[in-house]
């Protein structure tokens, strides 16, 4: 089955992303590192699919591309552009994994912010969906990263604690109980505060 980064993604909007972030140093500064971040996740995917051509990669948004900056961002590297569809992470995720299934790719899925990707985790993902059904790389914070799936799981993304750091924890519990054979890779990390932003610029 041939294999699908979705890079998820909000639209870059002043005001609409990196919010917490935005709180200490101001939206246009938000802004500008917010697409750093993304521009540096799409490089991560490109030279991901550099090194194993039969990667598809997809930039997957959130919001409306009303001055067609992701369309551009996509088609500079080649990428496949979609809309996330579903109210909450959890559908959106869902739809964008389960769109991939149904046409017969592995997806693995990562956020725009993760400046701590590598290439080697994406390519850890896939090797990790070879003989297991999903696969996560969790972040310091709690939550997760990376998401990869490599077959349809029932509820696996449904009522759970978004934005709170017992994302994690409470998804190794819902794999269990629905006996789903899993992976967990190194432990990631983003940029939300500005405490991660100081990490990152000053690495």
């Amino acid at each position: 089955m041939t294999g699908r980064v979705i890079v998820f993604a909000r639209v870059p909007r002043a005001g609409e992303v990196k919010t917490r972030l935005a709180r200490t140093i101001g939206e246009p500064a938000a802004l500008a590192h917010y697409r750093t971040m993304l521009r540096d996740t799409l490089a991560v995917a490109r030279a991901a699919q550099v090194q194993s051509p039969q990667l598809e990669v997809e930039l997957c948004i959130d919001g409306e591309d009303r001055e067609g900056e992701c369309a551009r961002l996509a088609a500079m590297h080649g990428f496949a552009l979609a809309t996330q569809v579903g109210a909450s992470p959890g559908e959106r995720i869902e739809a964008a994994l389960g769109r991939a299934l149904d046409e017969q790719r592995a997806p693995v899925l990562v956020g725009s912010d993760v400046v701590s990707l590598s290439t080697r985790d994406l390519h850890d993902a896939f090797e990790a969906l070879r003989e297991r059904d999903a696969v996560f790389g969790p972040t310091e914070d709690g939550g997760y990263a990376l998401v990869g799936l490599s077959r349809h799981v029932a509820r696996l993304f449904d009522d759970m604690p978004w934005g709170c750091d017992t994302l994690m924890a409470a998804t190794r519990r819902r794999l269990q109980e629905n006996g789903v054979r899993w992976s967990q890779l190194r432990t990631l990390w983003d940029v939300d505060e500005e405490s991660n932003l100081r990490r990152w610029l000053g690495g």
